[in-house]
């Protein structure tokens, strides 16, 4: 019985007990004031806050009748209980709109301790100096509220914050900067930098801040070497550097102390092993390493990480490795293993998450049957299983996946066929992906049923016949990839209806479609339309001017190009290559490159001359009118062309001399002017080509003449340096609607190995000079040597003479070398068997003589290699050399490596002996000289015998 009215007692208490207003210590004046003035400085705006349960918490700041009112009881305001003084402003998400500088009443509030203004609208203003006057402040947040400019010192002096966020603005750390920061707040649990840029390396004294709980720096434009001292913080518990792509640095074995639970890394450069201990941080719920450079096997450990929610290891360069490790991290809702080298088969063990919600296994080596068991996972709303290499048919049990909103199968070894009508019973289904799945897709849907509204959707290779008739009741799509099929006809009217106000990205390539029931109608967003590889007749079809992407290539199109073409304000791709277009180019096309970045109009009979292409802020990056009749000179437009990576203007009929004045293009990789009317000499000129990047030039079949450039040989750096571990190719990214990015890769048809090939990908580290086929004369420059990247060098058909240059065999990188036709004398240089990946040699149709070089690489050519040379002799040819005729033998591995050789020696000899008579040199020499020297020496000698016995006239 004593116990309740003890309870009541208290609850008593705690009704009645004292506040700042009822025991008069109510809102100061002065600050009631000065929060008034500061509510009556902004907006209100509804667009000045983006968090749903934003809501204007100022409204309800005002006065009574009586001119009173506690500003203790305001939304948002803290007060002291005993001193009355604001001590806490919370604004957060309250859509204030509007500037704010020092002479601003917030800043006469100096009891504050907490401030947050973060989600807000201060449009553009820096924070003011006056921030200086809240000394007493602990925790300061000015998120995400559009201040700009650079932090200032005025905030470093507030030595008693403890939380500092000021993340997503417009503001720079530069000066100060963060060393200053972390040597002045040395008290700080959170620092959230995030967006802001800093520029610089992460100081090392960060590693000091032993308080530290949350430290948050993502795209910062940090750079440099992480200090390893940052993972090794004791109360660290939040830590991301995500999005700083210049970021480096190794993760070094952890503490099992440790009381991370965050690590978010993404999109950095971090390298080398994932290390085992990661999986002893047993309060990890999160994390996210996908788009580093972390090698390795992805460790087992990671087993004992039961807390985790959330594991994305994609896009990177692990090891490979299985999914054995997977099963017990139950409480997992997003596993993200894009592209991680993954093999085997998808293990049942991963039945055991039932939480997932994101489940993808994209671009792997996966292999088996998609499981069954995938069925049991009902929370997945994502699913992504393509580009590995899954067999058999997609199991029902997929279907009852009900709240599965994207599905993707794409790029697998599947067989049979897949009934459309299946996927009725996933009615938030909303991207769906089944291109080159190896099955038939059948789109007839016979069963009572709604088709779940797609925004994408990609058929494409699935043996379609017919344009699928459930799509003319979609009116949501935004992308759909119908490409590879066999649909024939014509595209209906209906297509162009359809998805009109949504859809933006529309492939219809490779197909056999003919034509249109109506001309391409006005689709308000359509960026991307491709209708390339099909049968199209008849004028260009004029797309939307909403275009981005337009590709008609490899069709049967006549007429002219329209000025029409020249309309959309974002035509950043236009394609309408291998059709059979004619006439004369509009002016207007200049008008384009502001936008444009391709323009391929290759293997048309486009006439006339060459229009104007670029004017300034140029964006064009690759230029292609090979195989048309362009007549006349190369516009000086080009020069304008900034950030051209390639110009192909090969085989027409264009009659000009060398292009000197593209010579400082800073981003010209490919130099195409094969089989044209250029004329004249290039190293007459008195401009420099410097062209650093380039990797292809072919100068093939023109009319040039005079002396090889040997002075521009010095200026191509990107030829200098080799680079055979790049692995990628020279391509173009066209960005689309954030969400899509259109590779284009670049490709170049040239003359390797004495054959013309198409090149439809060109890697990074192809270096090729062709310059046959012209008139060149002169000797072939030393320096040429110093371009150690080349792998194909062809002077072939021109009037070059003299003797090869040794330096060739300073060409590590060369695989095919073409000399034939032309006027070279003197000996095939020995040299040249230090090039190891030489796999095509034609020296022929010359006036070599000597020896063969003999071993290596040349042991693999034929005769063909070295005919129509009558002074050459030995393998392979069958012709036998003289004494007189023997070369050296090559060097063997070891003098390679630094031995002088034996008949640099044996000549040294000789020459010391020289003042006591060659012959004594010969003798001194002799028994120091190798067998088949020694032969020659005595063949000399006894000719000289013989000629003292003749009589003398």
């Amino acid at each position: 019985m004593f116990i309740r009215p003890c309870l009541l007692f208290l609850f008593s208490l705690c009704l009645f007990s004292p506040t700042a207003s009822s025991i008069g210590t109510a809102c100061h004046d002065s600050e009631r004031s000065a929060l008034l003035q500061f509510q009556k400085s902004f907006l209100i705006w509804k667009f000045a806050s983006s968090e749903p349960s934003a809501y204007p918490k100022v409204h309800q700041w005002g006065l009574d009748k009586e001119g009173n009112g506690d500003c203790c009881a305001w939304d948002g305001v803290k007060c002291n209980n005993n001193t009355g003084h604001v001590t806490g402003l919370d604004l957060s998400s309250s859509f204030l709109y509007g500037s704010i500088d020092s002479s601003s009443s917030l800043f006469h509030l100096v009891h504050l301790r907490r401030l947050n203004l973060s989600d807000n609208n201060f449009n553009g203003s820096e924070i003011p100096f006056g921030i200086a006057n809240l000394s007493r402040l602990s925790h300061l947040d000015l998120s995400s509220s559009s201040f700009s400019g650079q932090i200032p010192s005025q905030v470093l002096e507030l030595s008693q914050l403890v939380i500092l966020h000021l993340s997503w603005n417009e503001l720079e750390l530069r000066s100060p900067g963060p060393r200053n920061l972390v040597e002045k707040l040395t008290n700080l649990k959170e620092l959230h930098l995030s967006g802001v840029n800093i520029s610089s390396a992460v100081p090392q004294n960060l590693g000091n801040l032993s308080s530290l709980i949350s430290l948050s720096l993502e795209y910062c434009g940090l750079h440099g070497e992480l200090p390893a001292t940052i993972f090794q913080l004791p109360n660290l518990q939040f830590l991301s550097l995500r999005d700083n792509p210049y970021l480096t640095g190794k993760l070094q074995e952890f503490n099992r102390s440790s009381l991370i639970e965050v690590l978010m890394l993404a999109n950095a450069s971090f390298s080398g092993p994932l290390p085992s201990s990661l999986g002893e941080l047993t309060k990890l719920k999160l994390i996210n390493l996908r788009y580093n450079e972390f090698s390795g096997q992805i460790p087992s450990s990671l087993a004992n990480l039961t807390q985790l929610t959330n594991l994305s290891l994609s896009y990177n360069s692990f090891s490979p490795g299985t999914l054995s490790w997977l099963g017990k991290q139950t409480k997992l809702t997003i596993l993200d293993l894009v592209q991680a080298n993954l093999y085997g088969e998808i293990p049942s063990s991963l039945g055991n998450l039932t939480l997932l919600t994101y489940l993808s296994l994209d671009s792997n080596q996966l292999m088996g049957p998609i499981p069954f068991w995938l069925g049991n996972l009902t929370r997945l709303t994502a699913l992504y299983l393509g580009g590995n290499k899954l067999q058999g048919q997609v199991p029902k049990s997929i279907f009852n996946l009900v709240n599965l909103e994207a599905l993707y199968l794409d790029s697998n070894d599947l067989n049979g066929t897949l009934k459309f009508e299946s996927f009725l019973n996933l009615k938030n289904l909303i991207a769906l992906q089944l291109s080159d799945i190896n099955l038939s897709v059948l789109t007839n849907i016979t069963t009572n049923g709604t088709v779940p509204k797609f925004r994408y959707l990609a058929l494409a290779s699935c043996n379609l016949l017919e344009f699928p008739y459930f799509l003319r009741e979609q009116d949501e799509l935004e992308m759909l990839e119908l490409s590879e099929n066999k649909i024939h006809g014509q595209i209906p009217k209906w297509v162009w209806e359809m998805s009109k106000e949504s859809l933006q990205l529309l492939s219809l390539s490779g197909n056999f479609l003919t034509g249109f029931d109506q001309p391409v109608s006005p689709m308000t967003n359509l960026g991307v339309l491709h209708l390339g590889n099909n049968k199209f007749q008849g004028s260009i079809p004029i797309p939307p001017p909403s275009i981005i992407y337009y590709n008609v290539s490899s069709n049967s199109l006549t007429g002219e190009f329209t000025p029409l073409l020249c309309n959309p304000s974002y035509l950043a791709y236009l394609d309408l290559s291998s059709n059979n277009l004619s006439g004369v180019l509009p002016q207007c096309l200049a008008n384009l490159s502001v936008t444009l970045e391709i323009l391929d109009l290759h293997n048309n009979n486009f006439v006339g001359s060459v229009p104007q292409l670029c004017k300034k802020g140029s964006q064009l990056r690759m230029i292609d009118f090979s195989q048309n009749l362009f007549q006349g000179q190369l516009p000086r437009s080009l020069a304008k062309c900034g950030m051209v990576e390639t110009l192909n203007m090969g085989n027409n009929q264009l009659n000009d001399t060398f292009p000197f004045w593209l010579g400082k293009l800073p981003e010209l990789r490919m130099l195409i002017l094969r089989g044209n009317q250029f004329h004249g000499a290039i190293e007459e000129h008195k401009g420099n080509l410097e062209l650093p990047k380039l990797h292809i030039i072919d100068l093939s079949f023109n009319r040039f003449s005079g002396d090889l450039p040997s002075q521009q040989f010095q200026n191509w750096i990107a030829m200098k340096v080799v680079n055979a571990s790049n692995l990628s190719y020279l391509q173009a990214n066209i960005e689309f609607q954030d969400f899509v990015i259109y590779t284009f890769t670049y490709s170049v048809t040239i003359t390797s190995k004495a054959t013309e090939r198409d090149y439809k990908r060109v890697l990074d580290f192809l270096v090729v000079i062709d310059f046959s086929s012209n008139s060149f004369e002169g000797c072939i420059p030393h320096n040429i040597g110093n371009l150690k990247a080349i792998w194909q060098l062809n002077l072939s058909n021109n009037a070059l003479s003299g003797h090869i240059p040794p330096s060739l065999g300073n060409l590590s990188n060369l695989e095919s070398l073409d000399l034939s036709h032309n006027n070279f004398s003197g000996e095939i240089p020995t040299e040249l068997l230090q090039l190891t990946f030489l796999e095509f040699l034609n020296v022929s149709d010359n006036n070599l003589t000597g020896q063969i070089p003999q071993g290596k690489q040349f042991a693999t050519f034929e005769n063909k290699s070295f005919g129509s040379n009558p002074g050459l002799c030995g393998k392979p040819l069958s012709k036998t050399c003289t004494m007189f005729q023997v070369s050296p033998p090559p060097l063997s591995s070891e003098e390679d490596e630094g031995q002088e050789p034996l008949v640099e020696f044996d000549w040294k000899i000789i020459l010391i002996g020289f003042g006591g008579g060659l012959l004594n040199g010969l003798a001194i020499g002799y028994m120091y000289t190798p067998l088949w020297f020694r032969k020659y020496l005595t063949r000399m000698q006894q000719k000289r015998r013989e000629a003292r016995r003749k009589p003398r006239n």
